[in-house]
């Protein structure tokens, strides 16, 4: 996994302003693409595979609520800055009722990593009124960057932006493992990737995630600012 580890350069002085001098110094961050030649047309990351028609379901508790979130990788594509970019439908429920609606934007360049160009977001009230956009941000707008959700070849102690939109969202993650078994109701794995994640605007909530080699997000524990726990239960698959 580390013979050809990825470069991966400081881009905005913005995104160092938001982290410490010494968390600087380990954050990586992909070169911004310049063509729309430099992706491929399918996602295939081994830890973040989106393959169309697939729909991921989660179930869990949030500050003692259930939840539950399905995460649907339709067959539409939104263009991006160029790039051609898979679109992903996310619903999230508490006690079984939509709360959100989110489309998110994804594309994978020629290394193999995942790139994340965006979000269009929407808060539900019970009767499925949209009653905000708050999250929703797309690169090229308004400043906003595209940033990398999920890297080629992970190494422990990587550190990456995930989300650059300033003031909206400014997400970061850590790679702190590739070696964990886990086990959820959908199976139990080996080899497991667990990154820490967080963000600049939300200082006090940091979330461990558990990523499965071919089959991706496995499990998400919030373990500072809230008591949060979300299971990959099922995939199902649609032509």
């Amino acid at each position: 996994m580390k013979s050809k580890r990825f470069t991966i350069p400081i881009l905005l002085a913005s995104a160092l302003a938001a982290v410490s001098l010494a968390e600087a110094r380990h954050l990586r961050r992909a070169p911004s693409p310049a063509k729309a030649e430099g992706f491929v047309d399918e996602v295939t990351n081994k830890f973040f595979p989106l393959r169309p028609g697939t729909t991921f379901h989660y179930e869990g508790t949030s500050d003692g609520v259930p939840v539950s979130d399905d995460m649907t990788v339709t067959h539409d594509i939104k263009v991006i800055l160029g790039v051609s970019c898979t679109v992903v439908q996310d619903r999230a429920y508490e006690n079984g009722i939509q709360v959100e609606d989110t489309f998110d934007w994804y594309a994978q360049d020629l290394e193999g990593n995942v790139w994340y160009f965006g979000e269009d977001t929407r808060q539900l009230d019970p009767n499925g009124n949209v009653i905000g956009t708050e999250g929703s941000w797309e690169a090229g707008v308004n400043g906003a960057q595209q940033g990398i959700i999920m890297e080629a070849n992970p190494g422990v102690g990587d550190r990456y932006q995930q989300e650059l939109a300033p003031g909206v969202a400014e997400d970061l993650a850590r790679v702190s493992n590739l070696n964990k078994t886990v086990c959820v109701p959908y199976g139990c794995f080996d080899d497991v990737l667990k990154t820490r994640e967080w963000s600049t605007l939300e200082k006090n909530v940091v979330e461990n995630k558990y990523y499965a080699e071919n089959v991706g997000d496995l499990l998400e524990v919030m373990v500072k600012g809230g008591d949060e726990r979300i299971e990959l239960k099922s995939i199902s698959h649609e032509p």
